[in-house]
């Protein structure tokens, strides 16, 4: 027969334990410390993946590009924007086979890059930055630039495979362009802003010892 808690207790004493009490594995518990860690770990993939697409979009396949345009630049590389003569020009030296190579660019790498980037940018700032508006306000910076990079892809090639050369969408384009050269510059320096915050929030308040008698 089971014995009672009281019956229990009188046998045992103070080293009997209740039967509905939990037994509590403490190596389970979420430390603030390991969330911590785990959060590098995802800032620390994002950042390698986000330098790895930057190179291969913009210093590798972009580049290869140009063999296959008489070795004129394309359009993403060019920060400064450019003008109706330079897409002019593409679209004589470029043949269908080099349009396609360059929108399959644009719907993979072209893609990946933003998202990653602006996904990592914002968690960065999420776990560094402890005032709720600088915190939104880092925030635009790397999501306008995810915008303007995804719209700045289909604007040019709309524009490559357009059977008319239209002036107001090789502007529209060229801007797109440029505001995305900007904002990923902006967005890296509040980066910079949102890991100085982090580095201030765990130095925490210096605190004074007591004055020497």
């Amino acid at each position: 027969m089971a014995k009672t808690p009281a019956q229990r207790a009188a046998k045992h004493g103070d080293h009997a334990t209740p039967p509905s009490a939990a037994v509590v594995n403490a190596s389970t518990q979420r430390t603030p410390a390991k969330a911590q860690g785990n959060a590098n770990l995802i800032l620390i993939a994002g950042a390698v993946a986000s330098l790895f697409l930057f190179w291969y979009f913009h210093l590798l396949t972009l580049n290869q590009m140009t063999d296959l345009s008489g070795g004129l630049a394309m359009p993403d590389s060019m920060v400064f924007g450019f003008g109706g003569g330079h897409i002019e020009a593409l679209r004589s030296a470029m043949n269908a086979d080099a349009m396609g190579q360059l929108q399959f660019v644009h719907k993979t790498a072209g893609t990946l890059f933003p998202l990653v980037f602006g996904l990592t940018a914002m968690t960065l700032i999420a776990i560094n930055v402890a005032k709720k508006w600088l915190r939104r306000l880092l925030w635009v910076f790397p999501i306008l630039f995810a915008g303007a990079q995804l719209w700045a892809n289909v604007a040019i090639d709309n524009t490559l495979s357009a059977k008319t050369l239209d002036a107001g969408s090789v502007t529209v384009a060229s801007w797109l362009v440029v505001s995305s050269w900007f904002l990923l510059v902006v967005s890296l320096a509040g980066l910079g802003v949102a890991l100085y915050a982090g580095r201030r929030k765990k130095a925490g308040p210096v605190t004074e010892g007591p004055a020497p008698a």
